[in-house]
């Protein structure tokens, strides 16, 4: 009889295949699979055929919640990666950033794809021209004087809620000859699918509103079929892959995503409303709000599966005449809304962007941005509108 030790290796491994399916998709945390003969391995190996043969090329529940994610986006592909950010430089790199490359990117876009663009990429020999991307005149300009590689812009920005014509923008790049990186963290598929209207890549923070339940860390790309090969060569050699288990996390969210993007929007709509009658606030970001300065744009782009306006689940506020003392003592009093370091959770999320994620930029950059010491961000989670406001409303009020 074979040795207990030797059996305790192999016992219930690599039972037969069964004849039934699953109803949900199963973690698959094997970094290799086996196959009888070798002639199939070097197939799969060589691209000849499906299949898997070691994680950092791919994963069965990881390739499940892909084709789950290209199918929502309408798109060809989607891939997967450990973070929104490896997500975001994987995209640059498939677009042909390089030593030598420029970009012209979003001013006001999310902190750290800023300092990447500013610090990481430009010590690698990237130039990159931040501007007003709702300035279409503006980016017009810059794209003919730069000639650059890439456009990269937010669907809606991170943290001052402006809205990017993306079919507008596509269309001034492209005629430029540069392709463009579109950010849709904020709008999801629920709202906008940016490779409809041109975009070349979408970018996903998966970590958000698609995972939903602040449990997971992860990113994606989508795009053509075209661009499929490069960025699968990428990931092999980046190694930054999506966890199985993140994976399956992920597409447990996707599952509910049009329910609660539906909540967040119809929430976020009421908190906005009434933060801009407060006498507290100097000022509310918010597509929504027919006073927003791309408010028609968000009108006609945004839009529910019912074919109605929508406009997201996040706002910006200004405190009026606050500084940093301020705004900590406003976060530390409330008591629903949470003071957490991300957004597009069931839970309500408060962020000073000054402490966290702007807090790479100096202040004159957040002064050119448009970041003052007052402004707060706050992801509208999933609970009853009434209760969000109440809180809002005790901790304004509280001095």
């Amino acid at each position: 009889m074979t040795s207990l030790f030797t059996r305790a290796v192999h016992a219930g491994e690599r039972l037969p295949a069964p004849d039934y399916t699953p109803t949900t998709t199963p973690i698959h945390p094997a970094v290799t699979y086996l196959y009888d003969a070798m002639d199939d391995l070097d197939a799969v190996l060589g691209r000849a055929r499906d299949g898997f043969v070691y994680r950092r090329y791919g994963n069965p529940t990881t390739h499940a919640f892909e084709v789950a994610l290209a199918d929502l986006e309408n798109a060809d592909v989607a891939l997967t990666y450990a973070s929104g950010m490896a997500a975001m430089v994987a995209a640059l790199l498939a677009a042909g950033v390089q030593a030598g490359a420029r970009v012209v990117a979003a001013r006001d876009c999310y902190g750290a794809t800023y300092t990447l663009l500013d610090r990481l990429l430009k010590e690698q020999g990237v130039t990159t021209h931040f501007v007003d991307v709702t300035n279409l005149d503006e980016v017009a300009a810059v794209l003919r004087a730069t000639a650059p590689t890439v456009l990269v812009c937010e669907t809606i920005s991170n943290p001052l809620l402006k809205v990017a014509n993306v079919p507008a923008l596509v269309n001034l790049a492209h005629a430029a000859g540069a392709m463009v990186i579109v950010d849709s963290t904020f709008t999801t598929p629920y709202l906008l699918r940016p490779l409809e209207h041109g975009a070349d890549f979408v970018v996903h923070s998966v970590t958000k509103y698609i995972g939903g339940h602040d449990d997971v860390l992860g990113g994606a790309v989508v795009t053509g079929r075209v661009h499929e090969a490069r960025l699968t060569d990428q990931l092999k050699m980046l190694g930054a892959n999506f966890s199985p288990f993140e994976a399956w996390l992920a597409l447990r969210g996707l599952k509910t995503l049009p329910l609660r993007m539906r909540q967040h929007c119809a929430s976020a709509l009421q908190v906005a409303a009434w933060l801009g009658a407060h006498p507290r606030v100097a000022q509310v970001n918010y597509p929504g709000l027919p006073g927003h300065p791309q408010h028609a744009v968000a009108a006609q782009l945004l839009q529910a599966p019912d074919g109605q306006s929508a406009y997201g689940g996040m706002v910006s506020f200004v405190i009026r005449d606050a500084g940093q003392a301020q705004v900590r003592r406003f976060l530390e009093r409330a008591r629903l809304l949470l003071t957490g370091t991300s957004l597009g959770d069931v839970y309500s999320l408060l962020l000073y962007p000054v402490m966290a994620s702007h807090r790479a930029l100096t202040p004159a950059q957040r002064a050119l941005v448009g970041i003052g010491e007052g402004l707060v961000r706050l992801s509208v989670g999933i609970e009853e509108p009434a209760d969000i406001i109440a809180d809002l409303a005790q901790a304004l009020e509280a001095d």
